[in-house]
C-alpha cells in the first residue's frame, strides 16, 4: 500500500486513520471496488437504503484522482452536449445533462448531510476564452437558460481582464451555482458517512481474483475474500487486470497540478475574485486561491505517459507565468500528477457488465459532479429503483485502443493545442 501522494489536499486532510486491510471471509450485500468518489457514493446511497456495503481500496480512500484533482464541482462531462446528442439523441443528452446538474447538487447534499463544516464550498466558477468569442458565449448562455432553466453569466472583456488581470483573456461566462472545495477531504467525509452507517472500507486491499459468475460473487484478495450478490467496479485511471475488459475499455491520462510558495500580495495584484478558473483549450489551464488567499493552486496540461515528470514543477510554472508575468519568481512548493479514466467517447462508463456486476468509471477530468451521479444511479439499480443507468448505454466499453489509441490520443491534443495557439495568435494580432 502506498501512502497519499504530497500534495496541497494531503498536507491539508482532516485526520483519518489507516483503515485494516481485509482479513477472512465477509459477507455483504455489495461489495465495492474502488475507494474513490464514485464507489463512496455508491456506497452512501446504498448504506442510506439499509444495505449492507464492503468497500475494497488497493491504496487509501481518495487515493487517485478523487483526491488529486483541482477540486471544482460544475454540471457537464468530458465532452460537449452536441457530442452527446450526436451518439445518444438529442433528448437522452438533454436528460444526461440534467443529471449532471443533479451531481453537483448530490456533493452540495452530501457536504452538508455529512456535517463538513471544516471543508467549507466556495461558489463561483469562471470559463474564460482565450480568444474572442462572445457571440458564441451568449449563445451558449441562452441554450442553457433555455433547455435546463440553468443560469450563466456572461462577463465581456473588460470585466474579465478587470478581475483577472491577464492579456491572454477575452469574455468569460460565470457559473454562480457551481464551486470548488476540499475533494480528499469530501472522499474521507463520504467514507466516515458509510462507515457511520454500517458500512465496512478495507484499505491496502487490492483484489487479485474474483469469481462472477454464480449468483454469490466473490472477490478475492491476498488476506481474505467478500461474498455479495452484488460487485461494482469504480476503479478510474488506476484499473487494473482483475476485469481485463474495463481496463481495455479506458486510457490512463495524466494531469498535472502545483502548488505556489505563499505569496499573497502578488496573488491577489493579477486574481481578484475567489472563484475557480478555467479556459476554454481543449487541456487548458485551470486555477483557484487556496489557503485563505496565500497560495495558488494551478493545474493543466494531459499527456498519455503515466510517470510524472522529472522537471514537472518548473513545466507547470512556465505555464502560469505565461498568462501571468508578474507571477515570475514565486516558488512552487509541491506538483503532482494523477490518472484520470477516459473512454474514446469520452462518456463515464456505467452500467451492469454482466447481471449483478456493475461498472462505473472513466469520468474523463470532469469526475466531482459526475462520480456523484454515477454512484447514485448504479445504487439506485441495484435497489431497484430505478433504470436510469441505462441513460449511458450508448456509451459502452469499447476498446479504448491500448499503447495505438494512447499514442493516437496524444497526437489528437498536440493538433488541437496547435489550433488554440493559432487563434490566440490571431486574438493577439488583432488586440
Amino acid at each position: 500500500m502506498t501512502e497519499y501522494i504530497d500534495s496541497y489536499y494531503s498536507r491539508t486532510r482532516r485526520p483519518s486513520s489507516l483503515r485494516p486491510s481485509l482479513t477472512g471471509v465477509v459477507d455483504v450485500d455489495v461489495a465495492i471496488v474502488g475507494g474513490g468518489l464514485a464507489g463512496l457514493t455508491a456506497a452512501i446511497e446504498l448504506v442510506r437504503a439499509g444495505r449492507s456495503v464492503a468497500i475494497l481500496e488497493a491504496q487509501r480512500i481518495g487515493w487517485g484522482a478523487s483526491g488529486r484533482n483541482g477540486g471544482f464541482v460544475g454540471p457537464g462531462y468530458a465532452t460537449s452536449l452536441s457530442h452527446i446528442a450526436l451518439m445518444a439523441g438529442r433528448e437522452a443528452a438533454h436528460e444526461l445533462y440534467r443529471l449532471s446538474i443533479e451531481g453537483v447538487r448530490i456533493v452540495e447534499d452530501n457536504l452538508s448531510a455529512l456535517g463538513s463544516t471544516d471543508n467549507v464550498a466556495t461558489y463561483g466558477t469562471m470559463s474564460v476564452m482565450r480568444h474572442a468569442a462572445a457571440p458564441a458565449l451568449k449563445a451558449r448562455q441562452e441554450q442553457m437558460a433555455r433547455d435546463f432553466g440553468y443560469a450563466l453569466e456572461f462577463r465581456d472583456r473588460e470585466q474579465v481582464r478587470g478581475v483577472l488581470r491577464s492579456t491572454k483573456y477575452h469574455e468569460a461566462l460565470f457559473d454562480p451555482q457551481a464551486f470548488h472545495f476540499h475533494p480528499l477531504d469530501y472522499a474521507l467525509s463520504l467514507a466516515s458517512g458509510c462507515e457511520a452507517l454500517g458500512a465496512q472500507i478495507f484499505e491496502g486491499s487490492p483484489v487479485i481474483g474474483a469469481n462472477l459468475d454464480g449468483a454469490t460473487k466473490v472477490l478475492q484478495t491476498s488476506g481474505g475474500r467478500i461474498e455479495a450478490r452484488d460487485v461494482v467496479f469504480a476503479t478510474g485511471g488506476y484499473t487494473g487486470d482483475v476485469s481485463p475488459r474495463l481496463r481495455r475499455a479506458m486510457l490512463p491520462i495524466a494531469t498535472y497540478v502545483l502548488l505556489t510558495e505563499p505569496a499573497p500580495e502578488r496573488i491577489a495584484n493579477v486574481i481578484g475574485v475567489p472563484y475557480a478558473i478555467s479556459d476554454n483549450r481543449r487541456a487548458g489551464d485551470y486555477y483557484r486561491i487556496v489557503d485563505g488567499g496565500r497560495r495558488l493552486l494551478w493545474g493543466g496540461r494531459i499527456t498519455t505517459r503515466t510517470s510524472e515528470p522529472a522537471r514537472l514543477a518548473e513545466m507547470l510554472r512556465a505555464t502560469m507565468v505565461s498568462t501571468y508575468p508578474s507571477l515570475a519568481g514565486i516558488g512552487v512548493d509541491a506538483a503532482w500528477s494523477g490518472l484520470m479514466a477516459y473512454a474514446r467517447h469520452l462518456m463515464p462508463m456505467i452500467g451492469q457488465t454482466t447481471p449483478h456486476v456493475w461498472h462505473c468509471f472513466g469520468f474523463g477530468g470532469h469526475g466531482l459532479n459526475t462520480t456523484a451521479v454515477g454512484g447514485r444511479v448504479v445504487a439506485e439499480g441495484i435497489l431497484g429503483a430505478s433504470d436510469r443507468y441505462k441513460l449511458f448505454a450508448p456509451f459502452g466499453l469499447n476498446w479504448a485502443g491500448g499503447p495505438v489509441g494512447a499514442a493516437v490520443a496524444q497526437m489528437t491534443y498536440w493538433t488541437y493545442q496547435a489550433m488554440d495557439f493559432a487563434k490566440e495568435f490571431r486574438a493577439a494580432r488583432a488586440g
